[in-house]
């Protein structure tokens, strides 16, 4: 059953207005201009930005150490502090909770019609997905510009693009933006977008707090971005201590932008939880919820249960820089392995959080590709939640360099194996599904195989970096880093590509040019292996990562993956054109359900109307079954009268 139309609604006034008295027009109809937008939070920020210098020089102005040393961390910090806080007042997301502390009704959303929603602050769960989709490609692209500036330097061994200490700095700057890019790649768009729509719930559990959640993701993109002219920081994207104590001030901006996205990513992370759990349609069992959904779920629970462990240490370090704390100060009695075991006891959940959006995209589009149910489905959620569990019980592989107590190598290279089952389960499981089946070759479907491919290939290596003396050989060197590379860009950012390619019509009703997508597919695919194997080999020949400098008689190899990754970042910009080729330029209406999927994301109008479900379906079974005889239908959309706007599957709390 497909809706077309929206259930119109009927305002009723019941206060009379004399005639002398000015008619107050209601927020939410207001003009553009003097509504909270874009443009207020930009002037938000800045006037925060001045206002927390200016504070941050006044609060350090007694002390004779910030005088000498040259630096005033202090100022810094209170400048992007108030920076994001600003921003945030500016676009609107602390109307509610500063409202509520006044106790006052908070002043109404915005209605706002074509492309201006997008540029609000939205409580429409489609509007914020659309969001995502711009902020992880502004994250993407500005990490991939960096990325170019590296393998420029990189050409040649002794004539240099850039001084040791900026290209450092750079080898930084894009491996934080790029990690915390791909925290939300797939959870903020695709998972703010989708989730309601692939469980039969009208919303999210607590709107507000999803479009908080990414307008705090770009005030960290921002506070992240501030280190370069701040002067970057030189430790990497890892931060470790002593390093990081003794850089210098854009250090501040690597420390509080972790804990600016962190606090969006607990949100984002609790609140997708929340929906799933609580608003699933009627029906929808545990043994019914689509597979993307559980992945969703399994990156929740990481989400909401390991940041706060970075946001904690990014708070002591930011102490040590401005209020002289000694938590990772060793001479003063604190311990540089704190901030490494905080920060790896996310980090490596963090590499989960960003593989298993991954699979459940793969494990979502190869039935309908394959017109086949998913294989072991079951095995698969288990295996999500397995992946999950146990990341939390290998973060020290990381560690078999520190010097730590070598008696913990065995337990940790264990574990780390032992993640190898559940993920090995997921894998066989998509091996199952294109078992004997006639596969329909899309562009999705392809992204989909692309996954499969570079995950072998990540997957194996990690294998061998499990092992202890392996890993002691290879650590710090190319080896690590196109391992890292194969698993997070090779198997997380194909399956994002997959899925826009997939969803993009259900969210803009608008096909993607085919044509152009094979073009983008393969060059991808292609350059993204003639960039990144080669370094495997560069690695075992003893090249360390971060060093601009590295022996003669690897430059052909440096060379090789230098301009294979130049066209690696050409094949995005086939994906830009593509985007604005299909979208405005000679747009394309797409069908109601181009690719015949049994989802119940299809089962609704495209593009989705506001409401989502005119009426919440009841799911009668799982949505997986492709080419059986006879299937059953997935949901019952009933013939009673449409449920109330605004209200949920399950519960009628207001949103939060």
């Amino acid at each position: 059953m497909t809706i077309s139309a929206e259930p119109t609604t009927e305002v009723v006034t019941s206060a009379v207005v004399p005639p002398s008295s000015p008619v107050k027009t209601p927020w939410s109809q207001r003009s553009g201009w003097l509504s909270q937008h874009l443009g207020t939070a930009i002037v938000g920020a800045v006037l925060g930005y001045v206002f927390g210098h200016w504070l941050g020089n006044y609060v350090a102005s007694g002390y004779t150490y910030i005088a000498n040393s040259g630096q005033n961390s202090i100022a810094d910090a209170l400048a992007l502090i108030f920076m994001t806080f600003g921003w945030l007042l500016g676009i609107g997301a602390l109307n509610y909770p500063l409202a509520k502390i006044v106790g006052r009704s908070a002043p109404e959303e915005v209605i706002a019609k074509g492309w201006t929603k997008y540029v609000r602050y939205s409580t429409d769960h489609k509007v914020v997905g659309m969001q995502y989709i711009v902020g992880v490609l502004l994250f993407l692209f500005t990490g991939g510009l960096l990325a170019m500036a590296i393998r420029t330097e990189l050409l040649n061994p002794t004539t240099h693009v850039f001084s040791a200490d900026t290209y450092i700095k750079i080898v930084s700057e894009h491996g934080t933006i790029m990690m915390m890019m791909a925290t939300s790649i797939i959870v903020g768009p695709l998972g703010n977008y989708l989730v309601p729509l692939m469980i039969g719930a009208r919303r999210m559990a607590f709107p507000r707090i999803e479009a908080f959640s990414f307008w705090v993701f770009i005030a960290g993109y921002m506070v992240i971005f501030s280190a370069l002219p701040y002067g970057g920081f030189p430790t990497g994207w890892t931060g470790y201590a002593p390093l990081q104590t003794q850089a210098g001030p854009g250090m501040v901006s690597y420390l509080l932008g972790f804990a600016v996205i962190g606090l969006g990513m607990m949100a984002a992370g609790f609140n997708i939880a929340v929906t799933i759990i609580n608003y699933r349609a009627p029906g929808m069992t545990w043994s019914r919820v689509p597979i993307f959904v559980w992945s969703l779920l399994a990156t929740a629970a990481l989400l909401t249960l390991a940041t706060p462990v970075l946001f904690a240490g990014g708070l002591f370090g930011l102490l040590d820089k401005t209020a002289q704390t000694a938590f990772y100060v060793t001479e003063h009695g604190g311990s540089s392995f704190l901030w490494e075991n905080l920060f790896w006891f996310f980090g490596h959940p963090e590499v989960y959080i960003m593989a298993l959006p991954g699979f459940g995209i793969v494990g979502e589009l190869i039935p309908v590709f394959c017109r086949k149910p998913l294989f072991a489905y079951k095995v698969a959620a288990a295996g999500m939640i397995g992946v999950a569990l146990l990341s939390f019980f290998v973060w020290q592989h990381h560690l078999f360099q520190s010097g730590i107590n070598p008696d913990m190598r065995p337990l940790f290279m264990l574990t780390t194996e032992l993640i190898s089952i559940p993920t090995g389960f997921i894998f066989l499981v998509g091996m199952g599904t294109l078992y004997r089946a006639k596969i329909r070759f899309e562009v999705p479907m392809l992204f989909c195989m692309a996954v499969f491919f570079n995950f072998l290939i990540g997957g194996i290596t990690g294998v061998f970096l499990s092992d202890v003396p392996v890993n002691v050989t290879v650590h710090g060197g190319f080896f690590v880093l196109s391992h890292f590379h194969y698993t997070i860009m090779g198997g997380l950012l194909f399956a994002f590509m997959g899925g826009l390619y997939y969803w993009l019509p259900k969210m803009t009703g608008r096909m993607m040019n085919k044509k152009l997508g094979l073009v983008h597919f393969w060059t991808m695919l292609v350059f993204f292996n003639l960039t990144f194997f080669p370094m495997f080999i560069i690695g075992l020949l003893g090249q360390p990562r971060r060093v601009f400098t590295y022996a003669k008689n690897l430059q052909g190899l440096n060379d090789f993956s230098s301009v294979s990754a130049f066209l690696l970042g050409a094949s995005f910009l086939v994906f830009l054109v593509n985007f604005m080729w299909s979208m405005y330029i000679n747009p394309v209406m797409a069908p109601a359900n181009p690719w015949d999927s049994l989802g119940l994301e299809w089962q609704t109008a495209t593009p989705v109307p506001s409401y989502n479900f005119e009426r919440i379906p009841v799911i009668m079974t799982d949505p997986y079954h492709y080419g059986e005889v006879g299937a059953p239908a997935l949901a019952d959309f009933g013939d009673g009268p449409p449920a109330p706007l605004g209200s949920s599957s399950t519960t009628g709390s207001d949103p939060a």
